[in-house]
Order: structure tokens, then sequence, then C-alpha cells
């Protein structure tokens, strides 16, 4: 039977609000709508989450009590489980929906060593002197980045929407090791786009890069003696070490400026009458780009072959990790620092401002407290002087620049009691709110919006063009995992 020309009117325009534009958005506000207010109702369950992991405090490889608080909520809010991920007890992949666009989430959660601080105070003051502590916010981190996976889980399902979201459990980022073996495995492959924040002073969407680096240990073996009694029996490891910093020291003058070099000496004898037959050394080599580091890298290698001569010792090389500087995806940055700006910078009580000048005051720095702005969206890329191992990740999938939400007092010392401090407080509890409801609307965007997608996938395939990702790490290498505590 025909329809009546008014019910055909009525469809078509039924039809034309489905597709329009105005449609479109007005569908999207409302999905960005829900996930903040699910994040409101459900605020108080992500603050005790982000109080325990900061009380457990697990440092690199052994985040078990922080992982399984984390991936048990999410399987209570509807996501599927696999632990153990590339070797690692404490990685895990959490996955809800099905299909494309498939969009990652980074978490971190691992401490710091000897960062342990009563939260929320402007002294320093260790809960246990010596022990870790969330000297990053890495509490901070791994529980806002659930938290916007589960808002999103809420409106995918209740709103039909298409697409997978994974939350990638990533252990030992301080140590740079998590995200490397975890790349090397393949687990990012398949991601069409890849969301990360992390708390800092300033409120921004990067564009900065980081740089690249190799960790890596030299053990030297020699032959023990008595110090005084016959030491021309012996063959000093210890001399070796000092010798092959002697030569690294005077590298630096024949290397980039972009260039950093630090080592530490875990081992280095037992006694002081005792010729070591054993020392060790631990070393960290940057530079803007992992060609950079390999060189700077093989002629370190050299002044440790150049000791052993000296010395008549043997060495061994042990690279821990190596990570690639990182590649910020500007069009995800854009969609970030847009989100930002609509849902606005954490606002802090006058209470926390003023702990904030304390703690600026103890620390001697100009008491600015805590920042209520956003920065500009800087136009031009950078380069940082840090690395992480999210970098690794930026070159096998789209990555935004990473997403700053204030958490501590402006110019505060980062890995310092300072941060351990405020990640366990009203402050950093606030910033990890904002962070979440960011990249929970920041995902909606890419989960209804596949040009958006595409434009981020264009300019990586146009950054990556001839790169092929391998990873520093030798293949049939283990992540180096510690004695279980």
């Amino acid at each position: 039977m025909k329809k009546p020309l008014h019910f055909i009117i009525i469809n078509c325009l039924l039809m034309l609000a489905v597709v329009s534009p105005s449609g479109a958005r007005d569908r999207t506000k409302t999905y960005k709508n829900d996930a903040c207010k699910w994040l409101d109702e459900n605020s108080l369950i992500f603050e005790e989450t982000a109080q325990k992991i900061h009380e457990y405090a697990e440092t690199a490889l052994l985040e078990y009590k922080s992982a399984d608080c984390l991936t048990s909520l999410l399987e209570k809010g509807g996501f599927t489980i696999e632990h153990g991920v590339a070797g690692q007890p404490t990685a895990f992949i959490a996955s809800y929906g099905n299909g494309h666009p498939v969009v990652g989430i980074l978490a971190e959660y691992d401490a710091l060593p000897g960062l342990s601080q009563v939260p929320g105070i402007s002294r320093k003051e260790a809960v246990a002197p010596g022990a870790p502590g969330h000297g990053c916010g890495h509490n901070l981190f791994g529980t806002g980045s659930i938290a916007a996976a589960l808002a999103l889980h809420e409106v995918m399902a209740h709103h039909s929407i298409s697409g997978t979201v994974k939350v990638f459990g990533c252990p030992a980022e301080e140590t740079v090791i998590g995200k490397v073996y975890m790349a090397r495995a393949g687990v990012f492959d398949g991601l069409d786009i890849c969301l990360t924040w992390h708390p800092s002073a300033k409120n921004r969407a990067n564009l900065s890069s980081t740089l690249a680096m190799n960790s890596f240990e030299v053990t030297f073996h020699g032959r023990t003696a008595h110090g005084a009694v016959d030491p021309w029996n012996g063959r000093s490891a210890l001399d070796a070490v000092e010798l092959m910093n002697i030569g690294v020291n005077y590298l630096r003058e024949h290397v980039k400026p972009t260039v950093r070099i630090h080592y530490v000496i875990p081992d280095g004898g037992r006694a002081p009458n005792i010729v070591p037959d054993y020392a060790r050394v631990w070393y960290y080599v940057r530079d803007v780009d992992r060609h950079g580091v390999e060189d700077v890298y093989s002629r370190v290698l050299k002044c440790a072959e150049g000791a052993v001569l000296m010395t008549g010792t043997d060495m061994e090389v042990k690279l821990i990790t190596g990570v690639y500087n990182y590649l910020p995806n500007r069009t995800i940055s854009e969609v970030l620092d847009k989100n930002l700006r609509e849902i606005g910078p954490p606002q802090f009580t006058e209470t926390e401002q003023a702990f904030a000048r304390e703690i600026q005051k103890e620390l001697g720095i100009a008491e600015d407290g805590l920042s209520e702005k956003i920065e500009p969206f800087r136009e031009e890329d950078t380069t940082g002087s840090g690395s992480t191992d999210v970098a690794d990740v930026s070159w096998i999938v789209p990555t935004g620049g990473e997403l700053s939400i204030a958490a501590a007092p402006l110019n505060a010392p980062w890995h310092s009691w300072v941060v351990t401090s405020c990640a366990g407080s009203s402050m950093g509890f606030k910033a990890m709110h904002t962070a979440a409801e960011v990249i929970a609307v920041s995902a909606i965007d890419f989960l209804v919006n596949d040009d958006l997608v595409g434009r981020a996938r264009k300019e990586f395939i146009e950054k990556t063009e001839d790169f092929v990702y391998r990873s520093a790490v030798p293949e049939g290498s283990n992540p180096p995992l510690p004695a279980q505590k």
C-alpha cells in the first residue's frame, strides 16, 4: 500500500537528522556528558584505588598487588583480562567491545625506590625510611586510565557504540622495560589509536618528543688477592670499572650536546683489603634518536674493552632495555587539547593552594602554588630530556603526545618526596579525575569519527615512511624479573 506523503516527509526528515553533522555532534555531546557524569558518580571508587596503590608502592616488575587491584575493577566492569603479558607477570591487557576502531589506553603503576613519603604533608617524612614511593604519580596514572576505560564501557554499552577499547597494564616504566618487551611481542599491533597521560606540574597536551636510550650493565671479572700482602697476584674488576668510567668521562667532550650519559656502580667489591674479582657498572646512554644512541653506545663499549686490556680482566655486557624517541601524533594531540579546554583544568581549593605554597617554601622556590591554567598548544615539535617506553608504542601505532595534568606544585622536582606526598592527596586525585574525563571523551571522538582516525593514521604513515619497528632488545632475551618480595 502506498504511504501518505506526510509519512514520507517525516521519514526523510528523521533520516536527515540521523546523518546531519548537527545530529552527530549532539549525539557525541551526549556520549561525552554521560561519560563525565559516570566518572563523577564513581569518583570515590577511583580515589580509594589510587590510595591503595599509593600505599602498595611496588617497584618495577613487582607490582603484583597494584595490577590485581586494577584488573579486578576492570573485570567487574565488563572487561576480559589477559594476565602475564610478554613474559611479565604484572603486565595485562583488558579488552571490551569488538571491531574497529580499536582504541588503546596505557596504564602505569610502578613506584620508585627510596621515595616513601607520608601523603598530604608539606615536609619530607617517610612512611618507612628507604622504602619505595610514588614519586612520579603512577598510582594516579594507572587508576585514571582504567577509570576512563570503565566510563567508556558504560557509554558504549548504553548507546550501542561499536568499536574496541583496550587497556594496557604496563609495568616497569621507571626502568623503561615494560612496554619495550610488550612491543617486541606484538602486543600493540592492531590498534588504531593509542592514548596516554601523566601527572605533571602543568596542564597541556604535549607535542614534545623524548630521548632514545639504552640501559645496560657491564660486568668485569678479575682475580682476588690480598690488597697488601700480594696485590700483584690480583686483577681488579673494580679498577676496570673505574678505568672504563674515566674513559667515558673523557668521551663526553667528543659527543653531541644532545647526548646524556649517566652511570652508577651497584657492585664494587666487599672489603678494601681484597682485590675485587667482580664489579658491575650500570649505564644509561641517551640521544635524540636510536641512531645517535647506538653510535655512542658502541663508543662506550670501546672504553670498556680498553679497561679490560689495561687490567687483565674479562667483561660481559647485558643490554637491559633500549627505547626509541617519542613520535607524537599531532592529530591526536589536538583532540586531547580541545577536550582539555572544554573540560577545564583541575580547580584547587585555597587550602590545597596554601599546602602547595608550603611545599615551595620548604624547597626554597617561588611560592606560586598549583597551576590552574592550560598551557598554549605547542605548534612546534620539541624534544625533552627524559626517556619513556611509551616511545616504542608511538612507532607502532598513532599515539598522542602525552596529556599532562597538574598534580603537584609548579617547579617542584619530579621523582621526589614532593610528588609522592601530592600523589596520595586530594590534589593528585583531582588531576586523576580530570585526566580520566579527557581520555574518555577523546576516545569517544575517535570511536564515533572514522575520518578523525583516518587523519591520525595518515599522519602516522607519512612520519614513519620506510620505517620498520625493530626492538632494541634482542630476540630471545627475557625481561629482567626481580625476585618477588
